[in-house]
């Protein structure tokens, strides 16, 4: 009798299977698409939802401002009339956020290049992990530190700085009282953003092509030429990335800056007077006693800190966009 073995089905043709795994492939591709360009389509609404009602509830402010809304030096408005201004809160903000990136980009920078090609790796390891736990430190405990540690200690260095280079006129000390002056906040917000600069430049510097390095160091370059020559051209708009990312945070800091500052409605020059304001200070200080109307006004205020942030990003893509040959793109 013949056997009658059941015969098994003969497998799929692989020109079947192929198909049928691009299919399923493009099925992912198209939903992978949709959720991206969903979640791009959401942050644009998002974003232009805050400048909307940013905008409205400015207006209603600026429209019964009797004074100059860029020029005014006083915030009155609960005042009959309504008069405030936002000249202060500019200067404070823009002074203070430039000296906090004079200082701590360089030496952001220098930490990353130690950690990332000097140190040794017993050594890096440990460092990179302090350096990322700073970054995750709430403002609010900087802001303690830096009014019952950094104030007080501030005392000499701004007598010596009055001292030696009070002509230069930023530096002559011309009021009796505390460091609790914007050359203070310049300080602290460098602290506060030296982590955050730091692990990311770390994070580009480490990838650099080791080829490039290693064809400088085969044609005899010392170590810092390799850094010179291959490093830091390679991560240059990386760390100008990491740089606004710290600049957008000491722009926007609050509790800290309200911690250590004595505000006052006074444009000087003297930085290390006592005095001036910026805009997320003043918004923490007087939101809760303001009313209805000054709240608009401290909204207002938040336009212009809001409108200034993203000029900072947009200037900073204007400035990657010009250097791709630094990106790295191309390596």
């Amino acid at each position: 009798m013949a056997s009658t073995t059941p015969i098994d089905s003969p497998p799929a043709p692989p020109v079947a299977r192929k198909r049928a795994g691009t299919k399923t492939g493009r099925v992912g591709d198209k939903i992978f698409l949709g959720l991206s360009r969903g979640s791009g389509i959401l942050l644009l609404v998002i974003m232009a939802s805050i400048a909307v009602f940013l905008t409205y509830r400015a207006s209603l402010a600026i429209s019964k401002d009797e004074g100059n809304f860029f020029t005014t030096l006083d915030w009155n408005p609960a005042g009959t009339p309504p008069e405030f201004g936002i000249a202060v809160l500019l200067f404070g903000t823009v002074v203070s956020s430039i000296i906090a990136m004079a200082i701590a980009v360089p030496v952001a920078v220098g930490i990353a290049l130690f950690i990332s090609h000097y140190a040794p790796r017993k050594l890096a390891a440990p460092l990179a992990y302090v350096v990322d736990l700073l970054a995750a430190v709430p403002s609010i405990v900087y802001g303690i530190w830096g009014a019952l540690v950094l104030v007080p200690y501030l005392e000499g260095l701004n007598l010596w700085l009055d001292q030696f280079f009070g002509w230069t006129y930023i530096f002559e000390k011309t009021e009796v009282g505390v460091a609790r002056s914007l050359f203070t906040v310049g300080i602290l917000l460098a602290i506060m953003i030296l982590p955050i600069v730091t692990s990311v430049s770390r994070e580009v510097f480490l990838q650099v092509p080791k080829m490039n390095e290693e064809a400088a160091l085969a044609l005899g370059a010392t170590r810092w030429e390799v850094i010179r020559l291959s490093v830091l051209p390679f991560g240059r708009s990386g760390v100008i990335s990491a740089s606004m990312l710290g600049l957008g945070r000491a722009l926007g800091e609050t509790m800290a800056v309200a911690t250590v500052l004595s505000p006052s409605f006074i444009i000087s020059g003297h930085l290390l007077n006592p005095g001036g304001g910026t805009f997320a200070q003043n918004i923490a200080a007087k939101f809760d006693e303001a009313d209805e109307f000054g709240r608009d006004a401290l909204i207002a205020s938040g336009l212009v800190l809001f409108v200034l942030t993203l000029l900072v990003n947009g200037a900073a893509r204007m400035i990657i966009a010009r250097r791709k040959e630094y990106s790295g793109a191309n390596a």
